[in-house]
């Protein structure tokens, strides 16, 4: 008689496993001292992000939900989460924010595609080939109608919008720039605060 292994929990030495994303998805163990993705049938495990750009990250959320609470369409955002996975082909990455708009109820984020995501770029040639070109395709790929990288050290935020999956429109604003994506009608996104706070983290840092 056959039994079902019970999945085990996942550590960096589970770094290179080859699963399916259902077997991703069924696994509740592992050490939280590190991130996990699933990147066509291989498992990537990869250090928690820095506080320079973690601490970005929570201030882009905090201004979203000021926009949420107090702009007059602020109930276009429905939802928006940090570290959260995207179902993409063959795996399961982690995208730094997710913004779910537009859809008029509460979204289930282990269900519902998201709106939006937001990436901040860490340091290295992989890292920047990872967000700019990688995470664009997949998150198009995904359904996924605008995609922000938001960039430290090119002082620059990209913005890819997406449409039937293709992308429509490219921008990139400049650090004393502002932005407002259509989706989010009234919302600026505070770029020159976000590039602000990742260099005092970074500074921080090197003390």
């Amino acid at each position: 008689m056959s039994t079902v292994a019970e999945p085990l929990p996942l550590g960096p030495e589970s770094a290179g496993m080859l699963m399916t994303p259902e077997e991703f998805d069924a696994i509740e163990d592992y050490d939280e001292n590190y991130r996990y993705e699933l990147i066509h049938g291989v498992l990537v495990v990869s250090p928690l992000p820095l506080p320079q750009e973690t601490g970005p990250n929570e201030l882009l959320g905090h201004y979203l939900l000021i926009y949420q609470e107090s702009h007059p369409q602020g109930s276009k955002l429905n939802l928006t989460l940090p570290q959260q996975y995207v179902k993409v082909r063959g795996g399961r990455r982690i995208a730094d924010r997710l913004i779910w708009c537009g859809m008029g109820i509460t979204p289930d984020p282990r269900e519902d595609t998201a709106t939006m995501a937001a990436e901040f770029v860490s340091a290295g040639r992989r890292n920047q080939k990872r967000d700019h070109v990688e995470k664009r395709r997949e998150y198009q790929e995904a359904g996924l109608k605008e995609y922000w990288i938001i960039d430290r050290f090119q002082r620059t935020m990209t913005v890819f919008q997406f449409r039937n999956k293709r992308t429509v429109v490219k921008k990139i604003i400049g650090e004393n720039e502002t932005y407002e994506s259509s989706l989010l009608p009234g919302f600026q996104v505070p770029l020159a605060k976000l590039l602000e706070a990742a260099d005092r983290l970074a500074r921080r840092k090197r003390r």
